[in-house]
């Protein structure tokens, strides 16, 4: 597969139910709780409101390869707001090319027009290939865990 048939663009609300199923093959994928309804409920609020963050889809010759997700945060420790990486999947069949290389450029494009200037993401510590791959992009390791607290209030 060439690599100049891959692109990656904002996903728009009619590409929601392509971005729900690879969302839940993503969740299989890396074995995370998934609540099909809140994060059904997540994604119309994030496309629903750009302040928050962000979706890319990857397509490759029409059909779409993968996604990335980005939300805006805010750290004092970090001077303000930051981007997380929330999640990134592209499909077995589309693996292999770089292509979430060039969506993590994509991402950092449009950090840098909105003004901020740090890049955070999560991996789980299974998906070590994964983690080594961020590394050499440039991530460090902060050697934090991070813990989650659900259903509050």
């Amino acid at each position: 597969m060439d690599a100049e048939r891959f692109g990656w663009s904002l996903a728009t609300e009619g590409e929601q139910p392509e971005l729900l199923e690879m969302l839940a093959a993503f969740y299989v994928e890396e074995q995370l709780v998934h609540d099909p309804e809140g994060t059904s409920a997540a994604v119309r609020t994030l496309l629903g409101d750009p302040s928050l963050g962000a979706i890319w889809l990857l397509k490759c010759d029409g059909s779409t390869a993968g996604y990335l997700i980005a939300s805006i945060g805010f750290s004092v420790e970090f001077g303000g707001r930051y981007v997380l990486l929330d999640e990134l999947f592209i499909r077995p069949q589309f693996r292999g090319h770089g292509q979430w290389r060039k969506g993590f450029a994509e991402v950092e494009r449009w950090a840098a027009e909105k003004g901020i200037h740090t890049l955070r993401l999560e991996v789980n510590h299974h998906n070590s290939r994964a983690k080594g791959l961020y590394l050499g992009y440039g991530f460090i390791d902060d050697e934090r865990s991070i813990l989650t607290k659900r259903s509050i209030g």
